[in-house]
């Protein structure tokens, strides 16, 4: 799985890691479009103004991600 970012006018498929995972206990199987959703929440904030999701990090916007 990767995520999906937006940054200077270039898109960038980032790997999923096990420390982008930590602290993250799932009780119940997800698919990946439900961890994708845990890790945007995670790893973003809305800004809804721009109607945007900005990587907490400023790596850049959160698009969406990549399922394999």
């Amino acid at each position: 799985m990767e995520m999906i970012i937006f940054n200077d006018g270039l898109y960038q498929l980032i790997p999923v890691s096990k420390t982008m995972m930590e602290h993250i206990h799932l009780s119940v199987p997800v698919d990946c479009m439900d961890l994708c959703a845990i890790l945007r929440e995670k790893l973003s904030g809305y800004v809804d103004s721009i109607n945007l999701h900005i990587m907490n990090d400023g790596s850049g916007n959160f698009v969406g991600c990549m399922c394999r």
